[in-house]
């Protein structure tokens, strides 16, 4: 112990090269106790004056800032502290600060100041080094034995309120230097480096600089996981290959997908190492706590130190050449975005975790940014670069932005686009929907509808870009002939809605308008719709009540197995529904759409219906529709035209590998998801629909956009072509040739009907085989034919003619006033006599 200065512990460096105790926090454990006083902390003592000399507590505390109730300054981040010299009368007496020495000075004293002021240097006090507040540690974390913490607060964290007050008499004049006041900032997101004094001068702030290099891609894994190592790790579930920014652990600690690395308790100098397998210019780092629903691990401070060979390793310094010390995590998700001083050029990066939260571990999640560096010798192999052939406009957009590149789209090719909006946002803003056929506006008889929904979730910002590069490379093919996308042009109807969540998004875009990426946006900011509404969850749950009549033998005679009716609850006026649900479900009402994929992010997987369980709280259960040969299908088809799903190289994002399955699973079976527009279309509607998860990175860097477009082009266009898989017709009345509205399509062995659209016309998906198919309508005989669905591109044609029943025709006759023909006359006397 320290003589009563228990917080007083572990080696330190000091500016001038000593070696003496270095000071943690109040709370703090470590390995070393305080050694002896310095010898020349001793010299100071030994000046003939108390007021000569500073206060130094006995204990031996080589270090101002950190030892409770020693001197003004200690342990509250630098403020005035109760270690002040007192008058007889109670009276603080006037002082001076240097650093965060306090002297007190008389009127008469100013040389002795001066003399004092000369042992500065040479004492090696660590003038200005932070107290715990400075470093954004709470009383809680734990300090890394052989860890020094020497840096002098930052603007990022709690800074000292006093002022540096220095007298020169030169010629009878007095100069002042005086620190300008820090003000204490808010919430911790950006760190910038440490603000550093050098002794007996003023500090020095760091340039402003801004992280212009993309992340290395250990979220998006373009880092592989043999770039990743660690001094340790407690797990294999907790190696360095999770890391990773984002991601996120299984249901259960301890296994093999954990939320983190984390390195050894007794690991007593833990890092985590990434290779960039070339030299690459690193400018910062992003660092997360550990994901779990059980555990609270994060580092609150670390050192970055650079190699290229691994051997041999530099430290990232200030301008002062001490080891810079970044503040790091104050909870487990946020994200902390630490620029280095001077960005370096090396192949190695490490992360060396100095200080964490206590009672948990040394356990952090990064993303490493770094630019490439050309390689003149050609030492290394060419790395893969990112990129497109296509001239499209890769980047992010915002509300307007998005708005003017639409309008951008619509005025190249205005006889094949149309732009229309479905409803408004909570705060207003519209729903917009780029329209895109041969003839906009207007539903042509026998051409399907399909539709991309994006940005459900606001801040899963790919499917918004993608669909935004989608339609600009639609109008730009059909321009040049392209005979793929024209014949999808002129044979089908698309619908693109880019953002569903706009508000969210708006929430999401501001967070990341930095730089252009998300690793400060987190795992959910902007999730939600602006009334904190999961537009995932917020559709109605239709499967309940078909289950429900299915378990009682109602359905299909009594209850339909398609087009159900929206509970009445779900219409009730204070019933929670967003208003951009509404407006979707207007929308799906008002087109007939027959296909459809919801563009997510935060994995690489496409998930089909049923995403909720059949069995009531069942986390998860396989639970699939009548069509599920059909969605397996259409699921399989995206996933193996993905470039990234189809990887072998790649590993898992987060604690599933669904490349054992092809990348497609049951959503129910992955875990149950009420009241999800999946299920609510493909009940409500004839619309088949799926869920895209596009990639790990929920909201990627603008500089990986034109990667991700080629590895969802070919995706988004053969997806669309499915549209032509299965039958389609129109049912006609025998006797006028018109089309018959809200036909019902019914397939023999298949529980789920489709109805027509008003002109007559259906499209029934379908894998290929041998169906019998019929078709009945409100008044008219059914009719029934044999239709074989085979692998040749495009709908097998299967019309119907309807013959209208007696009973029918009769009461149109008698409606109309008109001569009953001779066989219903016969039918209405027969009627009378049965009476």
């Amino acid at each position: 112990m320290c003589g009563g200065f228990a917080d007083c512990a572990g080696p330190g460096t000091g500016e001038a090269g000593f070696q003496g105790p270095s000071l943690r926090p109040p709370g703090v454990l470590g390995a070393h106790q305080c050694g002896p006083l310095p010898g020349d902390l001793t010299a100071l003592r030994s000046l003939p004056s108390p007021l000569l000399r500073p206060r130094i507590p006995a204990s031996g505390c080589g270090r101002a800032g950190g030892c409770r109730g020693a001197w003004g300054g200690g342990g509250r981040g630098g403020r005035k502290g109760r270690g002040a010299p007192q008058t007889p009368a109670g009276r603080k007496e006037p002082t001076e600060s240097l650093g965060t020495v306090r002297l007190p000075i008389l009127p008469a004293m100013w040389g002795l100041l001066l003399a004092v002021t000369a042992f500065a240097p040479s004492v090696g006090l660590g003038l200005g080094a932070p107290s715990a507040s400075v470093l954004g540690l709470t009383p809680g974390s734990t300090l890394a034995p052989h860890s020094s913490i020497a840096q002098p607060s930052t603007k990022a964290n709690e800074t000292s309120e006093q002022h540096v007050r220095l007298r020169v008499i030169k010629k009878k004049k007095i100069v002042v230097k005086k620190r300008k006041k820090l003000r204490q900032p808010g919430p911790l997101v950006t760190a910038r480096p440490l603000v550093t004094t050098h002794p007996a001068k003023t500090p020095t702030l760091p340039e402003k600089q801004e992280p212009g290099c993309p992340p290395l891609g250990l979220e998006s894994l373009r880092v592989s996981d043999s770039q990743l190592e660690a001094s340790s790790s407690q797990s294999f579930g907790l190696g360095p290959h999770r890391g990773r920014l984002n991601i996120q652990s299984g249901l259960e600690d301890g296994d093999l997908y954990d939320g983190a690395w984390c390195a050894e308790q007794q690991d007593n100098e833990p890092w985590l190492q990434v290779d960039a397998r070339s030299p690459a210019r690193f400018s910062g780092i992003v660092t997360q706590g550990r994901n779990s629903v059980w555990r609270y691990d994060w580092v609150t401070s670390f050192k970055v130190q650079f190699s290229n060979d691994s051997q041999s390793w530099w430290m990232s310094r200030n301008s002062s050449g001490m080891d810079m010390v970044f503040p790091a995590n104050s909870d487990a998700e946020t994200p902390v975005l630490n620029l280095l001083p001077e960005p370096q050029v090396a192949r190695f990066i490490r992360l060396l975790p100095q200080t964490w939260f206590q009672g948990g571990a040394p356990c952090l999640r990064a993303e490493i940014l770094a630019c490439p560096v050309s390689d003149p010798n050609d030492l290394f192999p060419e790395a893969h670069t990112l990129g497109s052939s296509d001239s499209l406009d890769f980047r992010h957009h915002n509300y307007k932005a998005m708005r003017k590149l639409m309008k951008e789209v619509n005025e190249q090719c205005p006889n094949i686009t149309r732009i229309y909006s479905i409803g408004k946002s909570h705060q207003g803003l519209k729903l917009y929907v780029m329209e895109m056929s041969d003839h906009p506006g207007e539903h042509e008889l026998g051409e399907p509808e399909v539709r991309y929904v994006a940005g459900m979730h606001g801040n899963e910002a790919l499917g918004r870009e993608l669909l935004l590069l989608l339609m600009q490379f639609l109008c730009r093919e059909f321009l040049r002939g392209d005979p793929r996308v024209t014949r999808l042009l002129t044979e089908t109807r698309i619908h693109l809605l880019p953002s569903m969540n706009p508000d969210g998004y708006e929430t999401a875009y501001h967070k990341a308008l930095s730089w252009q990426g998300s690793e400060l946006v987190g795992w959910a900011e902007g999730r939600w719709t602006h009334q904190g509404i999961d537009l995932n969850h917020n559709f109605a749950d239709l499967n309940t009540q078909l289950w429900y009549a299915e378990d009682d033998g109602l359905v299909p005679h009594t209850v339909p197995n398609h087009h159900l009716p929206l509970p009445t609850y779900y219409t009730l006026p204070n019933a929670t529904v967003a208003p951009e649900t509404w407006a979707v479900i207007k929308w799906m009402k008002r087109i007939p759409f027959v296909l459809s994929a919801n563009l997510h992010g935060g994995e690489l997987v496409v998930s089909y219906p049923f995403d909720m369980t059949r069995t009531p709280w069942a986390a998860r259960e396989l639970t699939p529709t009548p069509d599920d040969a059909v969605f397996r299908w259409l699921s399989t088809v995206y996933a193996g035209t993905n470039r990234a799903m189809q990887d072998t190289d790649r590993r898992p994002c987060h604690s599933q590998d669904f490349s054992l399955h092809g990348n497609v699973i049951n959503g129910a079976d992955w875990h149950t998801v009420p009241g999800s527009m999946n299920d609510f279309s493909y009940l409500h509607t004839n619309c088949f629909e799926v869920t895209v998860e596009l990639s790990c990175d929920k909201f990627p860097h603008e500089k990986e956009l034109p990667q991700e477009w080629e590895n969802n082009k070919d995706a988004l266009l053969t997806y669309l072509e499915q549209v032509r898989m299965g039958i389609t017709g129109v049912v006609r009345d025998k006797d006028t040739e018109l089309g018959i509205a809200d036909a019902v399509i019914a397939v023999e062995g298949i529980n789920h009907d489709v109805t027509t659209a008003w002109g007559g016309d259906y499209w029934r998906l379908l894998t290929p085989g041998d169906y019998v198919v019929t078709a009945s309508a409100e008044g008219y005989h059914t009719a029934k034919q044999h239709c074989r669905v085979t692998f040749e591109e495009g709908p097998v044609p299967c019309n119907f003619l309807l013959t209208k029943t007696p009973k029918q025709r009769l009461l149109e006759l008698l409606a109309a006033g008109a001569k009953l023909p001779p066989d219903l006359r016969r039918k209405l006397e027969w009627l009378r006599g049965q009476k």
